[in-house]
């Protein structure tokens, strides 16, 4: 094998992700199918591993998958502009700030069950429990 590739497993553990993932990549296309030996190994280019840890990064600032494919091709697209970038993260800012409300709504009316919750009595007349199987829309 070429010292200037690796194979799926040295990619996935130098990167820190498992084997699958790194199917999962190729598949969705954030990574490109890899060239194969005769003996069907994958083989990897050394920046592919710089590539997933970038993906996961992304990932940890609540990027989607696809959100990062976008990112990757502004990442390897000589015409586009820094303000573009900018402009996918201040839609991931709004995104994690309306998130935000509804966990804080979460937040409330979970307390509300929880004051109504009596700490002894059957199960079944759990207000908890009955206000999950109400037939109504939930509203948080």
């Amino acid at each position: 094998m070429d010292r200037q590739t690796l194979r799926i497993g040295q990619v996935a553990a130098r990167a820190g992700v498992n084997i699958q993932t790194l199917r999962y990549y190729e598949r969705r296309g954030l990574l490109r199918m890899p060239q194969r030996r005769p003996s069907g190994y994958r083989e990897y280019p050394p920046d592919t591993v710089r590539l997933i840890r970038f993906i996961k990064r992304a990932q940890q600032f609540g990027f989607t998958l696809k959100e990062i494919d976008e990112l990757l091709r502004l990442r390897n697209d000589e015409r586009s502009s820094c303000s573009e970038i900018r402009s996918s993260a201040q839609a991931k800012i709004e995104d994690v700030e309306r998130r935000l409300r509804q966990l804080r709504a979460i937040k409330r009316a979970l307390g509300v069950l929880v004051a109504s919750c009596a700490v002894e009595g059957s199960p079944r007349r759990c207000p908890i429990l009955e206000a999950l199987d109400d037939e109504r829309e939930a509203e948080p």
